[in-house]
């Protein structure tokens, strides 16, 4: 039958064993003689044969018993290190974080929360993925992303989710255009031109052709292309408005060639959250830059 070897009576040993006596070897442990001496009954009780040879003198090592000092002080030793590799851990957050990340969060608020995070925290890597929020809900549940942020959505089982950001959808115009004397711009209204669209099937063009079929109208851009920046230039060279995040407008139509004005519709006061898969507990990683993303 196997017995368990408690890691404790072999450091009682190894200090009764080096003392020479248990007498002074509880005084160095800060434990009754009376309880060392059960802890060591126990450990010769585990190997199941004498360890100590006990008299008035003090005691003395068995053959049996100089073998387990001799692996119990390196035993003792491996668990102080254990102990110092420990607590230099738990002094310092590191490790990789896989972050995925929406188009607009990449651009609008990420970099300046992802640098101050790193500048808390030089020894944790982020590795950041860009994708649509329907995939960074995938990653995260599929546990192939340790934090996503995304637009907010009905949340899947499973996930834990946070309040990034705020990021509402502005409508950007070419200067000049006949809708920049409004303040704002409803979203019908808006249908009435021409318009640029930007990631055809992502979660932003799903959401606009919904609404538009609400108001038994199409949702059909002129022309479509894959970034916020190339949508900009689309709207620059005058092939239409576009509706994309506050963010991006500001990032990309910043210039007096263009306008920007708010989308004058409840729903558009858009939402960004930060998701993770429910774990208990996450990685101190993981847990410092959620707690960094939250807004």
């Amino acid at each position: 039958m196997t017995r368990r070897i408690d890691s404790y009576n072999v450091r009682l040993f190894v200090s009764a064993a080096r003392a020479g006596s248990i007498v002074r070897a509880a005084e160095l442990e800060n434990i009754a003689p009376s309880a060392l001496s059960r802890r060591l009954a126990d450990l010769e009780h585990a190997f199941d044969t004498p360890l100590l040879v006990r008299s008035p003198r003090g005691i003395a090592l068995t053959d049996a018993g100089r073998l387990v000092l001799a692996r119990g002080e390196r035993i003792d030793e491996e668990l102080q290190a254990l102990m110092r590799e420990v607590q230099i851990e738990g002094g310092e957050v590191r490790g990789t974080v896989r972050l995925y990340a929406n188009m607009s969060a990449v651009i609008g608020f990420l970099p300046e929360r992802l640098q101050r995070f790193m500048a808390a925290h030089p020894a944790v890597t982020v590795s950041l993925h860009e994708e649509d929020t329907r995939d960074v809900l995938r990653a995260c549940l599929d546990d192939r992303a340790d934090v996503g942020v995304g637009v907010e959505t009905s949340l899947p089982p499973g996930l834990d989710a946070w309040h990034f950001a705020t990021d509402p959808l502005h409508v950007v115009l070419p200067v000049g255009h006949a809708l920049t004397s409004r303040k704002k711009i409803p979203f019908d209204l808006a249908l009435a031109h021409p318009l640029v669209g930007v990631h055809a099937g992502g979660a932003l063009d799903r959401s606009l052709v919904e609404r538009a079929a609400a108001l038994q109208k199409t949702f059909a851009p002129t022309v479509s292309v894959s970034s916020f920046d190339a949508v900009c230039r689309m709207v620059e060279a005058g092939l239409g408005i576009a509706i994309i995040p506050q963010s991006a407008a500001a990032a990309y139509a910043g210039s007096t060639r263009f306008v920007r004005r708010p989308l004058d519709e409840p729903w558009a006061e858009r939402v960004l959250n930060v998701y993770a898969l429910r774990k208990t507990p996450q990685p101190r990683a993981v847990t410092a830059l959620i707690d960094c993303l939250r807004g």
